[in-house]
C-alpha cells in the first residue's frame, strides 16, 4: 500500500525465470507482462550502458502497454537486463550448443562481470516517475575441464540465460567467488531496487 492507502500494481517486464523467482522469494508478486523489446537492435560503447538502456526500453514498453489499457490504480513496472562483460564485450544468451561451450572455453579459469540493468517506472493518473541504474558484480570461474564444460552445455541450461551460466542453478559449481551482489548476477539486485524505489517514495516492506 502507498502511504495514502491505494494499493500498488506490480509490473515485471521480463519473462526472465530468474527475477520473478528473486522478487517472489523476497516476498513481492509482481504480474509478468513481457516487453517484446528487440534486444539485438540496441548498441552503446559501454556493456553497463547497454544493459540499462535495454532495461529502460523493456520498462517503457510494458508501461506504454499498460497506460494503453486505460486501467486505473498506481502501477509500478520493473524492467531488468543482464550482460556478461568479458574481454570488453557483452554476452547474452548464447546462439546454440556450439557458442555456449566456445563462450565456454573462454571464461575458464577468468573473471567477468555481470552487468544487470534496472529501470523502475512509477505510473499514477497522468504522472510518471522513473529511475534507471546498472548493478555490477564480478565473477570468477572454475577452471573447467573439457568434459565438465560438455556436460554442462549438454544440459540446456546455458542456453537460457546470460553469459552461459547461472549461479543458482547447475552452474553454481562453476563459479569460485564473486564480488558485489549475488542477486545481480541471479538477475535482478534486491538492494539496488530498494534503493531506486525508495527514491521515488515507496518503502519496500509496503510491496510485501
Amino acid at each position: 500500500m502507498t502511504g495514502t492507502g491505494k494499493p500498488w500494481r506490480l509490473v515485471l517486464g521480463s519473462a526472465s525465470p530468474a527475477r520473478l523467482a528473486t522478487l517472489r522469494s523476497a516476498g513481492l508478486d509482481p504480474e509478468v507482462i513481457v516487453s517484446g523489446v528487440d534486444e539485438d537492435q540496441v548498441q552503446a560503447e559501454r556493456v553497463p550502458d547497454l544493459v540499462a538502456e535495454l532495461a529502460r526500453l523493456k520498462a517503457t514498453a510494458v508501461a506504454d502497454r499498460i497506460r494503453a489499457e486505460g486501467r486505473s490504480g498506481p502501477t509500478i513496472v520493473l524492467g531488468g537486463d543482464s550482460l556478461l562483460e568479458l574481454d570488453g564485450q557483452p554476452y547474452g544468451k548464447p546462439a546454440d550448443h556450439a557458442e555456449a561451450v566456445d563462450r565456454w572455453h573462454r571464461m575458464r579459469g577468468r573473471e567477468g562481470v555481470l552487468h544487470t540493468g534496472h529501470q523502475v517506472m512509477i505510473i499514477d493518473g497522468d504522472e510518471v516517475r522513473e529511475r534507471n541504474r546498472t548493478a555490477s558484480t564480478r565473477v570468477r570461474f572454475a577452471d573447467l575441464s573439457d568434459a565438465e564444460i560438455e556436460a554442462y552445455v549438454a544440459t540446456g541450461e546455458p542456453l537460457q540465460v546470460a553469459g552461459a551460466f547461472t549461479i543458482d542453478g547447475l552452474g553454481g559449481p562453476f563459479v569460485t567467488s564473486i564480488d558485489g551482489d549475488h542477486h545481480t548476477v541471479v538477475g535482478i539486485s534486491l538492494p539496488l531496487l530498494r534503493e531506486l524505489l525508495a527514491e521515488l517514495g515507496i518503502a519496500w516492506p509496503e510491496l510485501w
